[in-house]
């Protein structure tokens, strides 16, 4: 019998591939917990495409209430930060604490998130935030990191087969006003 795993998820294309890496060894569990996405729209969107995706893979997927007021709360005061910056490790700190909890309350013996297969967010940013809400509540994070090996890539080839909705921006009301992302060029900083 294979061991649960709660996947936090942030968007349905970056469970894809993050999934068909993780189901050979565990029983996956899906959880959308995203209150930093903005405007309500593209949560509900995102939602909906994380249920299209948990169907189509064959896991189930649990959403709890969107409350963006507490997530408002958790980065106040971080607004003006730039992408990859204090704001995102304090909503990285807020929504896999919130993935540890649920893994404790679940009674599952690990978490995860599918947040290190994008080549925008700093890895081990997103690996202090997952150790600390596991020491935290008592559970044990599985430092992954879904972009090597090919998995970001493979994310936009299984997205495009299920024709996934894939966004443009991380989803928190303040990347949508950045200025767009610019590619460096390869072998440069």
């Amino acid at each position: 019998m294979k061991e649960r795993v709660l996947l936090h998820i942030c968007c349905a294309p970056d469970a894809t591939a993050v999934f068909e890496r993780l189901s050979p060894e565990y029983e996956v569990v899906g959880f959308f917990h995203n209150p930093n996405i903005h405007p309500v729209s593209e949560y509900r969107k995102r939602l909906a495409e994380a249920e299209k995706a948990a169907a189509a893979l064959g896991f189930l997927l649990i959403a709890p209430e969107y409350e963006p007021k507490e997530w408002l709360q958790a980065v106040q005061g971080l607004e003006n930060e730039p992408e990859r910056g204090l704001r995102c490790a304090a909503c990285f700190t807020y929504n896999l604490q919130a993935a540890a909890a649920k893994t404790k309350e679940l009674d599952f013996p690990f978490f995860t998130t599918t947040l290190t297969i994008s080549p925008h967010k700093v890895s081990a940013m997103i690996m202090l935030a997952g150790q600390t809400a596991a020491q935290t509540c008592g559970v044990k994070f599985l430092e992954l990191d879904f972009k090597k090996q090919g998995g970001f890539k493979r994310s936009l080839q299984i997205s495009n087969d299920l024709e996934l909705y894939r966004q443009n921006y991380c989803g928190c009301r303040f990347s949508l006003n950045m200025p767009p992302r610019i590619p460096r060029p390869k072998g440069r900083g």
